[in-house]
C-alpha cells in the first residue's frame, strides 16, 4: 500500500476531545492528500453476551451508542471538507488495541487527549497514552488552543533527537512544514552535566561552549538530508540549555504541532515512550506528533 492510499485514522467516541480531532484529521487528510478513516472501539458485544449468559438485563445499547457517534462524526468531517474521502468502522475491541490494529496500515494515527468516560483531571487520556507509546505510525495526540489548532502560528516545532534515533521525527517534521506553508523550528536542547571534571582537556576552559557546539552540529547532522528532499521549506534552527522536555514545552506555546521521536528498546514490548514525549503528551499548549523510529 502506498503512502498516499494508507489512511488517516482518526478515533472518535463522542467526547469534546475526539471532535476535536475529528476537525485536525480532516484538515491534515486534506494537506496530505490522503483518505480519512473515523474509527471507533468497544467492548459491547463481550458485555452484551456475558449480559445475555448470565439471564440478566441486557447492556444499554452500546451498538446504537456506537453507530450514532460515528455516523454525528462522520457529519461533522463531511461538513467541514466535502472533498476528503472518508470511510467508517466500528471495532467489537478494546480501544486502544483496535487503534493499535489499524495502526499497522495507517499514514498516522489521530486521537483526543481526552475520551469519554475520562477523568477530568486526567492530563492525557488512558487510551490516547497507550497508542503513542506502542503505534508502529505516527500518532497525534490533538490538543492545545484554538490558534494552535487551527494553525495560527505559522510553525512547527521539531524536538530534534540524536542523528541516527530521531531521522523519522525529523523527516516528518520537514514534510509538515512543507505542506503547511509553516516555518519548521528545529530546537535541540543541550545541558553541561555537573559531574564533569575541569581536569578534562576538551572542557576545561569551556565546557558549556562545548555542549552547545556539539549541539549545533548534532542539529545540521539531524536536518542535513530531510532538507535536501525539501530544499523550499524555511528553518529556524535554535540550540538551548536546559532540560529538553520544559523546553519544549514552553515553545510548543507558539507552534502548530510539536514533533518528536520514540525508538525502540531491545527487551521491551512496542515502543517506549521517553520524558519528553511522556511530558510533551500531557503538557503540551498544542497538537504533538509522536513518530517512532524506523528499523
Amino acid at each position: 500500500m502506498t503512502t498516499t492510499e494508507r489512511p488517516l485514522v482518526v478515533g472518535v467516541d463522542g467526547s469534546e476531545g475526539s471532535l476535536a480531532a475529528v476537525d485536525w484529521a480532516v484538515d491534515e487528510a486534506a494537506r496530505h492528500g490522503v483518505p480519512l478513516r473515523l474509527a471507533y472501539a468497544s467492548l459491547w458485544e463481550r458485555y452484551e453476551s456475558l449480559t445475555l449468559l448470565g439471564g440478566g438485563p441486557q447492556r444499554p445499547a452500546e451498538r446504537l451508542v456506537s453507530e450514532h457517534v460515528v455516523a454525528a462524526a462522520a457529519e461533522r468531517a463531511r461538513r467541514r471538507d466535502s472533498g476528503v474521502k472518508l470511510s467508517t468502522v466500528v471495532h467489537a475491541q478494546d480501544p486502544a488495541e483496535a487503534l493499535l490494529r489499524a495502526a499497522d496500515d495507517a499514514f498516522a494515527l489521530v486521537t483526543g487527549h481526552r475520551g469519554r468516560g475520562e477523568l477530568k483531571g486526567l492530563l492525557l487520556g488512558s487510551v490516547s497514552l497507550a497508542v503513542a507509546a506502542r503505534a508502529h505510525c505516527p500518532v497525534i495526540v490533538v490538543r492545545g488552543d484554538r490558534a494552535a489548532l487551527t494553525g495560527g502560528h505559522g510553525r512547527v516545532l521539531l524536538g530534534a533527537g540524536e542523528p541516527g534515533t530521531g531521522d523519522a521525527a525529523a523527516r516528518f517534521a520537514v514534510r509538515e512544514a512543507e505542506v503547511r506553508g509553516d516555518t519548521l523550528d528545529a530546537v535541540r536542547a543541550w545541558r553541561c552535566p555537573a559531574h564533569e571534571s575541569a581536569d578534562v582537556a576538551v572542557l576545561a576552559e569551556e565546557p558549556a561552549r562545548y555542549h552547545e557546539d556539539r549541539a549545533i552540529t548534532q542539529l545540521e547532522e539531524l536536518l542535513r538530508a530531510p532538507l535536501a528532499d525539501h530544499p523550499a521549506v524555511t528553518v529556524r534552527r535554535t540550540t538551548v540549555e536546559g532540560q529538553a522536555r520544559r523546553v519544549l514545552v514552553r515553545h510548543s506555546a507558539a507552534a502548530d504541532l510539536v514533533v518528536v521521536g520514540a525508538r525502540r528498546r531491545q527487551g521491551h514490548f512496542g515502543l517506549q515512550l521517553g520524558r519528553v514525549a511522556h511530558t510533551l503528551l500531557h503538557h503540551a499548549m498544542c497538537p504533538v506528533a509522536v513518530v517512532p523510529q524506523e528499523d
